[in-house]
């Protein structure tokens, strides 16, 4: 059976997911494009992060990406103009809560960048009036629950918004929100 393989900007404000049984409306990656049967993510973004994600039907793909070998670079758009010394602290590893316990993040590649002037989303941000933004990458090898979101606020800078920008060698590059692209394989 040939497997079929996706790259997607999950645009802001979707599940990425293709079933969602509770009670509230939610929009789910199936609105996006006629997937094959039996199609998973690969990894996740939450509800309110957007940017580049995997999906697959072949489960042996899902587990090779999702592994600690394969690197995730996120842009994450952060309260305040982040300092040099926040960077370094991120690098080393910070800790935030996971799964009701203190975690140390394993280090990390971090660096401070300019505006990427992604498309504005349809829901904003905020506005001047709530002082200045400035944006870091940050490339990780694990994957915990709101991580980058959680990193970005143990060194006093919380995220405003977050883009996931390549997964090893696939990058976002000019996809736009909500476009689905279907590849022969994923070449991570």
């Amino acid at each position: 059976m040939a497997h079929h393989h996706y790259i997607i900007h999950k645009p802001y404000g979707y599940l990425s997911q293709f079933i969602y049984e509770l009670k509230r409306k939610k929009k789910l990656l199936g609105e996006l494009h006629d997937f094959a049967q039996g199609t998973m993510a690969i990894g996740r973004l939450d509800e309110d992060s957007e940017g580049l994600l995997l999906l697959t039907t072949d489960g042996m793909m899902s587990e090779i990406v999702r592994g600690k070998k394969v690197s995730k670079e996120y842009y994450a758009q952060v309260d305040g103009v982040m300092t040099q010394q926040a960077v370094d602290q991120l690098k080393g590893g910070v800790e935030i809560g996971f799964n009701g316990k203190k975690y140390r993040t394993r280090k990390c590649e971090a660096r401070l960048i300019p505006d990427p002037n992604f498309p504005n989303r349809t829901y904003k941000i905020r506005d001047e009036r709530h002082g200045p933004t400035s944006w870091v990458s940050i490339t990780l090898n694990e994957g915990k629950f709101r991580q980058v979101r959680k990193m970005t606020s143990a060194v006093g800078f919380p995220t405003l918004r977050l883009v996931r920008v390549r997964v090893g060698n696939i990058q976002l590059d000019g996809l736009q929100s909500g476009e689905v692209i279907e590849v022969e394989s994923l070449d991570v």
